[in-house]
Parts: structure tokens; C-alpha cells; sequence
């Protein structure tokens, strides 16, 4: 789940700060969701990564190199190595002591873990921000927009109650089932990836492999895109998009209507890719969803 009450990095004796346990204030996702890391334990991943402690994914999975990390950064001020947070290990995170996601407005120029809670939130709801480093900058402004518009509310860009009632509901699900646009077994997947979320899920193919179609639509664009190289993106019904990047050429026109399966172009390297792969998206609304969530 992305969001529990249980804590993997205990705190203690804390009374000037929020405990991680206050930190989990949003209700868990949905079980299709279930491998969705932890915000708050995510935020204290970028805590330890400002500090320089911390160097793994910023995944909000806690593990021995995450209380690893904590307990080095205490041991280095001479404190308890205990692994927990507490007022006085609090105390050493600085702009990134813990606080409750939506104890205070966020927006442009705020700083702190709340702001990477929601950093991560989001990420998951399918409007990935660039890197998790716990700075509200524009490009999270821009996400928390497109979000807020996603979600029938006024798109304002400021994280308050009703957009924090919004990001307690599941992530989004295409309503459409899809077909695999090439057979190949699957690189990096949906989900954080270093200190980003990668917001599809890369197919490992041949250079020249043909792409099919992962559902009849139309086509919306295709040309080339500054780090995704040359991609063709496919309109289907229900509102949903599919995104296929990286490719060495492509066979479709601009408003052309394909049929489910229909080669589209052919696996690349194009953009900044390091080897010959497809990265598939699949959107809903704007919100990118999970593609193996409707692969068969």
C-alpha cells in the first residue's frame, strides 16, 4: 500500500515534531496499488539524501539501507544509533524535519518533507514532478495543477484540504484493456526509479522490432520529443492514450485511425535512451497509469 499506519522507521519520544506515525495521514490505496512505497518514509529518504547518507531509490521502501543511512547520520553527530527518529535526531534534518502533510498550505518555494510526501503522492497518482528532493519548484506546481484539474477541483497549484481529500482516493485505472505493443520482457517498470518516478514501463526489444498498436484509436502525434526521441502517441475510447518513445521510425500519420495490433513503428534508441528498448505509456485524463496494471 502506499499509504498504512504502520511505520518501518520507528520514531520516539517525539514532541516537537510530527512523528512518522502523524506522518501517515492519508488512507491506504487500493490493493491493485500494493507496490507503491511509503510517502513519509520516501521523505525521510530525501532527508538522508540532502544530508548525504542516503544514496538508494527514493522508493519509500524502508530497508537496511534506509535505517542503515538513518543510523550513520546519527552515529556522525554522536547520538544514540538507534535507528529512530526522535527529537534530537530530528533535530538534524534541518528544512526536513517531519511534518504532517496538509499541517500547512504548500506552494511555490515551500521546502521540507511534507513536500516530498507529496512529491511521492503524486508521482503515484500519475503526475510525476521530476526529481524527489522535497522543493516545491514549478515543475511540482505544474503536477499538483494537473492534478487538481484531473480531479474537478481549482486548478491553483496550492496543495490544500480538498486537493489533500483528492490524493486519499485511489490512483487512477484505465478503463480499457490493452494488448502488449511487443512481445519482450520487461526492463525498469512503473514506479520510482532512482530519485524520479518512471512514469511507464520499458520493453526490451531489438532495434527494428515492430510496434503494434495496444488498442484501435487515432493517432495524436508523432515526431520527436526532447529526451523521449521520436514517439507516436495513440488516442483510444474512454479517454485513454498510449505513448510509445525511443522509436527508430515510424508508420502512421498524424490523425490516421489504426486498428488494435497495427504496426505502428519500429523499436529505437532514439533520445536519450541507452540501448534499443520501447518505453510504453498508458494515460487516463492526463494521469499516467501503471501499464501492467491492463496488459495480459
Amino acid at each position: 500500500m502506499l499509504f498504512d499506519d504502520t511505520p518501518v522507521i520507528a520514531t520516539r519520544n517525539v514532541t516537537a515534531v510530527v512523528s512518522l506515525v502523524a506522518a501517515l495521514a492519508l488512507s491506504a490505496f487500493a490493493s491493485g496499488a500494493s507496490a507503491a512505497g511509503n510517502p513519509a518514509v520516501a521523505a525521510s529518504q530525501v532527508a538522508l539524501r540532502a544530508e548525504g547518507f542516503y544514496a538508494g531509490p527514493v522508493d519509500g521502501i524502508s530497508g537496511a539501507a534506509t535505517v542503515g543511512a538513518l543510523r550513520a547520520l546519527q552515529r556522525a553527530h554522536g547520538i544514540d544509533a538507534d535507528g529512530v527518529i526522535g527529537n534530537r535526531t530530528a533535530e538534524l534534518l534541518g528544512v526536513f524535519v517531519p511534518r504532517k502533510l496538509g499541517a500547512r498550505p504548500l506552494r511555490l518555494h515551500r521546502v521540507g518533507w511534507d513536500v516530498a510526501e507529496l512529491q511521492f503522492a503524486l508521482a503515484w497518482h500519475g503526475f510525476p514532478s521530476g526529481r524527489f528532493d522535497g522543493r516545491f519548484g514549478v515543475h511540482l506546481a505544474g503536477a499538483l495543477r494537473r492534478f487538481q484539474a484531473s480531479a474537478g477541483l481549482v486548478a491553483d497549484g496550492v496543495l490544500g484540504p480538498a486537493t489533500l481529500a483528492a490524493l486519499r482516493s485511489p490512483p487512477p485505472r484505465s478503463p480499457l484493456a490493452l494488448r502488449w505493443p511487443v512481445s519482450a520482457p520487461v526492463g525498469d517498470r512503473f514506479g520510482p526509479r532512482g530519485d524520479r518516478f518512471h512514469a511507464g514501463v520499458d520493453l526490451i526489444a531489438p532495434l527494428g522490432t515492430p510496434v503494434g498498436a495496444a488498442a484501435a484509436g487515432r493517432v495524436t502525434w508523432v515526431g520527436v520529443r526532447a529526451g523521449w526521441g521520436l514517439v507516436v502517441t495513440l488516442a483510444h475510447a474512454e479517454g485513454v492514450r498510449t505513448m510509445y518513445a525511443h522509436l527508430s521510425a515510424s508508420s502512421v500519420r498524424l490523425g490516421e485511425r489504426v486498428a488494435a495490433g497495427a504496426t505502428i513503428g519500429l523499436v529505437g534508441a532514439s533520445g536519450d535512451a541507452t540501448g534499443p528498448h520501447l518505453h510504453f505509456e498508458v494515460r487516463l485524463g492526463g494521469a499516467a497509469v501503471d501499464p501492467l496494471s491492463v496488459l495480459p
